[in-house]
């Protein structure tokens, strides 16, 4: 059986929180649920599918990466230096 794009299923969407939660590709797409952290290995995976790292950088559905932003949190934080 071949399935076309037409007759595929719709995606499963992992939010079901009210209000939404943000997109994985909203900037604020961190506000998101966690679904499962596990802080022992520094990730969390939040309910709009983006792997968020301990460090600050993210892997979102797509595949796709955000770089770490250290220097910009601790620049923003000069207690921390």
């Amino acid at each position: 059986m071949v399935t076309t794009a037409a007759h595929s299923p719709a995606p499963v969407r992992a939010c079901t929180h009210t209000p939404e939660c943000p997109s994985a590709h909203d900037l604020d797409r961190d506000a998101a649920h966690v679904l499962i952290s596990h802080p022992e290995q520094g990730w969390s995976l939040l309910c709009n599918g983006v792997v968020l790292f301990e460090d600050t950088g993210e892997l979102l559905p797509d595949g796709s990466s955000i770089a770490a932003r250290r220097h910009e949190l601790l620049t923003a934080s000069p207690h921390r230096k």
